[in-house]
């Protein structure tokens, strides 16, 4: 299970974290120390630092109503719209849109990510120009508190962690009001049907159709 599977490291910050992971949710462990060292090295030129452990690119746009907590980092070009509520832990990356009401809390989300409207996205990487639609979620943590597992192909992976969202390959596509439970992983280009519950493996290039299964998309 390598992260090269899911994620082209070129269009994320966090790209120095990732390369040092063996597994992607080991990134996710250290995610908090990370944006602490690498904020204190970006350039003050392109970076506003409001507040201890934040850093915000000049170019973005963060509603008065947005709530940042750090650590976190957002990037250049990217939309931070009113009510949203950045819990801390959060890479933003360049070209993002967060939305309205919309909650992140110790993810990372690659250049141009878009989840615009009443999302959660927690303890979850998003890859590059991944959508999540209104209403769509992650859920972090299992119901019996049991520790996460993340399914690959045929292989189960212990991660001995109990909060562990979604691994959200590039261009992947959710639709509205679906539901992503702990340890969901979506290869690239996977689209997701709405109002479905997404649960273990979604292969690349393929699209899960609710309750009717998972199908290969035409070529």
């Amino acid at each position: 299970m390598l992260i090269t599977d899911f994620w082209d490291l070129s269009h994320t910050a966090a790209a120095p974290l990732l390369h040092t992971c063996p597994y992607p949710w080991e990134a996710l462990a250290h995610l908090r120390e990370w944006i602490l060292s690498y904020g204190d090295g970006l350039d003050r030129e392109s970076y506003h630092h409001p507040m201890e452990g934040v850093w915000i690119a000049k170019s973005a746009k963060v509603a008065p109503s947005a709530v940042i907590k750090g650590p976190a980092i957002i990037g250049e070009e990217s939309e931070v719209r009113q009510g949203a509520f950045l819990r801390g832990g959060t890479v933003v990356g360049e070209g993002c849109v967060v939305g309205n009401s919309t909650e992140l809390k110790g993810c990372i989300l690659f250049d141009g990510v878009q989840v615009p409207h009443f999302n959660y996205v927690g303890d979850s990487i998003l890859g590059y120009k991944a959508h999540l639609g209104a209403g769509a979620v992650t859920s972090n943590v299992k119901g019996d508190r049991s520790p996460v597992t993340v399914q690959w192909g045929t292989h189960c992976h212990p991660t001995g962690l109990r909060k562990l969202g979604a691994l959200v390959g590039d261009f992947a596509e959710i639709g509205c009001q679906a539901v992503l439970s702990p340890g969901a992983v979506l290869g690239r280009r996977s689209t997701v049907y709405p109002l479905s519950h997404v649960r273990g493996y979604v292969p690349p290039d393929s699209i899960l159709k609710g309750e009717r299964g998972i199908f290969s998309k035409r070529k």
